[in-house]
């Protein structure tokens, strides 16, 4: 019975947890086909297009933290920049957040 429980258990959060993530995903994809990608998928302003792993290599070594901030806050670097939120003053730091998660996933 305590296998049973604990099996149970096991599989439920498993499951919370990857509907979290699926959630977070649709999320990020919705909000970078609305906001990210007139940028992201022509390169704009030395924007690193989603899907090129050389581009993000760079980025990706310096951590999701430091990506997701220079996103909300804006950046300034040697081949282009990256404005506060996109420009887009009313996104949420959640939704940047989840807007730069999904482009690292296409882009590892």
């Amino acid at each position: 019975m305590k296998k049973l429980l604990t099996l149970i258990l096991v599989t439920w959060t498993s499951l919370c947890i990857s509907t979290t993530v699926f959630a977070d995903t649709a999320k990020g994809q919705g909000i970078y086909m609305n906001f990210c990608a007139p940028c992201h998928d022509s390169g704009i302003a030395g924007a690193p297009k989603i899907g090129d792993k050389a581009a993000w290599q760079e980025r990706i070594g310096k951590g999701t933290t430091t990506m997701v901030d220079n996103a909300v806050n804006g950046f300034k670097g040697n081949s282009g920049f990256m404005p506060a939120k996109g420009g887009h003053k009313a996104l949420t730091v959640e939704e940047v957040s989840s807007a730069v998660m999904y482009m690292l996933e296409l882009s590892k």
